[in-house]
């Protein structure tokens, strides 16, 4: 069946478009027939034609903030390249040049990507019920605690997750049941009982901004996904009194041995893997621990496969080699003095007499 070309995001601009353009457009206006010559040109000549450049960066999950050139035409981004304009940092180690990566180079792919998210979405099941109880008390908050309080209906939307089911909606009916839901568990159990979500800053400095302000106000717990793993974000700003105060990627320069776990640098630090690949030449030995071959591995003078799941125990079993030999059995100030000064292994240490000693 065709698609009806008139209610598609940016239906209007396609029309448009038929009437600035040589050719013959199809029906649906996805395409536009040209023949031969120098008439045909122009499919190359308008695909790289801008009228102005800005400078701007990708907020993807890497954080890599790479400059990038985006060309503009008519306000409509017509494609990317890297801004090659990093200071220089000498003779004596690699440039940060090139930034960059194929993720950001079709970034604005997804701006214009018909499967991008322009607009909430409710479960269609909590939609009706919500309508339905607004409709019957006339207060969104009334609406929201009505069904909270039948158990039926609560389990029949919790139960709807995960399985599609989406429905449009508007953003003030979006806003509106957000707000009915703090304003009810506010009243009815406490701030406390109300879970902030945030990405880290350095994903969005806003974003993270407003909403931890947000539920400071309320008193309500701020979360990010930092709280999902290990204990770099609580003890980095306890003991160092900033957060994720480590090594930049040009660091890896400076290493003599580099031990690469948990991280497909390639892959998932694309603008700094240089960095780890140019170190070799300076002999530098690189250690991999990764159950499959992934792109790193490749540049590994060790590679370590644990199968799926073992990696933890391997991570153990050293930790109990280097305490026992260099704590334990043999004590080094270097080791001692170094865990004592820059790490958070004091705070993780319980002492308990037993038999007249502390174990």
């Amino acid at each position: 069946m065709p698609q009806d070309h008139t209610k598609e995001p940016g239906a209007l601009l396609l029309e448009a478009g038929k009437y600035f353009r040589p050719g013959r457009p199809a029906p649906d206006l996805h395409s536009v027939r040209l023949t031969g010559g120098r008439e045909a040109d122009a499919f190359y000549r308008d695909r790289w034609s801008h009228d102005k450049v800005v400078y701007s960066t990708h907020g993807v999950n890497c954080t890599g903030s790479c400059r990038w050139k985006v060309y503009v035409k008519d306000g409509i981004i017509t494609w990317e390249t890297q801004a090659t304009d990093y200071p220089s940092v000498g003779a004596d180690r690699p440039e940060y040049e090139p930034r960059g990566c194929p993720r950001g180079a079709a970034f604005s792919w997804y701006t214009y990507s018909p499967t991008r998210v322009r607009f909430p979405y409710i479960r269609g099941v909590l939609a009706e019920m919500y309508r339905e109880a607004k409709a019957r008390l006339g207060d969104p908050v009334l609406a929201w605690a009505d069904l909270q309080s039948d158990p039926e209906r609560r389990r029949r939307y919790q139960r709807a997750r995960g399985k599609g089911g989406l429905v449009r909606a508007s953003w003030d009916e979006a806003v509106e049941i957000i707000a009915a839901a703090h304003v009810h568990t506010i009243k009815t159990y406490g701030p406390d009982r109300i879970a902030g979500f945030s990405p880290i800053p350095a994903m969005s400095m806003v974003s993270h901004a407003a909403g931890a302000r947000f539920h400071s106000l309320i008193g309500a717990p701020m979360l990010s996904f930092y709280d999902w793993y290990a204990d770099l974000p609580v003890a980095s700003p306890q003991v160092f009194g900033d957060q994720t105060d480590v090594p930049e990627s040009g660091d890896w320069w400076d290493a003599a041995y580099l031990l690469m776990w948990g991280t497909n640098v390639p892959v998932t630090r694309t603008p700094d893997a240089h960095w780890m690949t140019e170190a070799r030449y300076r002999g530098q030995k690189v250690v991999v621990v990764s159950p499959d071959y992934a792109d790193h591995t490749k540049f590994a003078d060790e590679w370590l496969h644990p199968h799926p799941g073992t990696d933890g125990a391997l991570a153990i079993a050293m930790g109990h080699v280097i305490l026992r030999e260099f704590f334990v059995d043999r004590p080094t100030d270097f080791f001692t003095d170094y865990v004592r000064t820059y790490t958070d292994l004091p705070f993780l240490v319980t002492l308990a007499e037993r038999d007249g000693a502390w174990v």
